[in-house]
């Protein structure tokens, strides 16, 4: 059969057009592949850095988080925030109206500060008719019949710079005779970004020994301190100018080594170098000093051995999901001022350890129900010089003086290390959101030193065991509501024993107020 050639030349022209058209679709679709490997390509390697990014900022975000908790259970002060969460937070304050639960903050650029007063009041009465310095020993204690102003502390804390961050604590506070108070507890400035976990805080610091004496007034669990720590660091606790540096070691759990040095003189250094007549805050008998010796070498400092040191290690584990245990050790070490005639080789060393276990539900709410059990012990070796009561040199009985029975004359007291010890331990109990049960028993004593077995007279009147070291003891149950975190409520009740002048019973009903931000307290 033969093809016409005008239907062969369609033929040839379909069967080109077909070639052509299968060639182009060809090579559309490797091209379409090609740029669909491509694609994959560039979303794999988008995929991969996006997650590796998300994992670098979760492993920065976990350790952040790490450090800061670790920080927190002991040391939640020095937890302040960055440089980048203080300024996201602080526009966030910007961004809405200022209320009584944010911070009151003032900020410029990169650095802010954090602005707090607190106030504290108590009120009630006592049997005892040496309440300020005799069953109470605190500078912040119920100091009266009637009411007391335990303090009103101004707090200023926030980022200086990149590098530092500072805080300062200003209380005011009335005595019982009705004179103000005005003094500058604390006011450091803390690095934050040395290396290693190191930090290094200077200024005016509270010395980090045991539990209670680093802890504000606003923090207490009772309305006054421990005896324990009333006798061993005076009325106005271990506080003065110096340094501390602490390393956070790196263990997977707390785990906090501090060394710090102070100054070793003056009222915020009792039983160290002292100027006063007093020790640890009791009230002394009329004209008769701590040890039966008049301080004689508050002359400052001269060399490194005129300093106080202080060095602690703390440390903490989880025990399980809702148990926590924190225990530390501390140490005290520094010249004193009894060193009799020609002095300035005495010493003072005071040792501490303190445990604190605390209980809280998975499925607690708002912090509550909780029990929390805390202990402190220390013990104070004390050395005194010899002391010559001869004071105006004509080896003479005058009044004044202290006079030994036997001879008739001036008491010549022999160089000798006194030693006094005593705890405290109390547990509290949050029964309810807002209510917390405490008890706390406290116990202090020493041993008989030789000056206390001579048969000395003062002013007439025999004289025995040195008052100031005379055997005590306080049984204090209490109750506290918190109606908001801003205020506070506790009643509390106090039985004290002591040797030589009896029992004494006293209530007190203690207030509490918070304005503004104020820095977070230790667990």
């Amino acid at each position: 059969m033969l093809i016409p050639k005008n239907n062969f030349m369609n033929t040839k022209q379909i069967l080109g057009w077909s070639s052509a058209l299968c060639l182009g679709a060809s090579a559309l679709q490797a091209q379409e592949t090609s740029e669909v490997e491509a694609l994959k390509r560039q979303l794999k390697q988008a995929t991969e850095s996006f997650q590796k990014a998300i994992d670098e900022q979760r492993r920065v975000i976990d350790e952040l988080n790490r450090k800061i908790e670790t920080i927190e259970k002991a040391h939640p002060a020095a937890a302040a925030p960055t440089n980048a969460t203080a300024a996201a937070s602080t526009d966030a304050l910007a961004a809405k109206p200022w209320s009584m639960t944010e911070p009151l903050r003032a900020k410029k650029g990169s650095t802010y500060l954090d602005i707090g007063l607190v106030g504290n009041i108590a009120v009630g009465g006592s049997t005892a008719d040496d309440i300020e310095g005799g069953t109470q020993l605190g500078g912040h204690d119920p100091n009266q019949r009637g009411f007391t102003l335990q303090g009103l502390e101004m707090s200023l804390t926030g980022a200086v710079d990149p590098y530092f961050r500072g805080n300062a604590n200003l209380t005011f506070a009335i005595d019982s005779g009705g004179e103000s108070l005005l003094e500058v507890e604390e006011a450091w400035l803390e690095t934050m970004t040395l290396p290693g976990n190191l930090s290094l805080r200077a200024g005016q610091i509270l010395t980090d020994f045991g539990r209670h004496n680093p802890t504000h007034l606003h923090a207490w669990s009772f309305v006054d301190a421990p005896l324990v720590s009333g006798r061993m660091f005076g009325a106005d606790g271990l506080r003065n100018p110096g340094a501390r540096l602490a390393w956070l070691a790196p263990t997977p759990f707390y785990s906090e080594f501090s060394f710090g040095v102070q100054n070793s003189q003056g009222e915020t250094a009792s039983g160290f170098r002292s100027a006063g007549h007093s020790h640890g805050g009791e009230e002394e008998e009329e004209g008769l000093p701590f040890g039966f010796r008049h301080p004689d070498n508050d002359r400052g400092v001269r060399n490194l051995g005129d300093l106080l040191f202080s060095p602690r290690y703390a440390v903490s584990f989880d025990l399980s999901d809702t148990q926590v245990l924190l225990g530390g050790v501390s140490a005290a070490f520094g010249p004193n001022s009894r060193g009799g005639e020609g002095a300035g080789s005495t010493d003072t060393q005071i040792y501490g350890v303190d445990l604190t276990w605390k209980w809280k539900p998975v499925n607690h709410s708002g912090g509550f129900p909780f029990v929390m059990w805390q202990t402190e012990a220390m013990l104070h070796r004390y050395d005194a010089g010899g002391f010559d009561w001869d004071e105006n040199g004509n080896a003479a009985a005058d009044d004044g003086e202290l006079i030994d029975v036997d001879s008739g004359l001036p008491a010549v007291l022999p160089g000798e290390t006194l030693v006094d010890y005593g705890f405290y331990s109390q547990i509290l109990y949050g029964f309810r959101k807002g209510w917390v049960a405490g008890l706390r028993f406290d116990y202090v004593a020493s041993d008989k030193a030789d000056y206390e077995n001579l048969d000395l007279t003062f002013n007439g009147d025999a004289v025995g065991r040195d008052p100031m070291r005379a055997t005590r003891w306080r049984l204090s149950p209490n109750l506290t509501w918190y109606p908001t975190e801003f205020s506070k409520v506790r009643l509390q009740y106090n039985y004290d024993d002591r040797d030589g002048i009896g029992t004494d019973h006293s209530v007190w009903l203690q207030l509490e107020f918070l304005l503004g931000a104020h820095a977070a307290h230790k667990f």
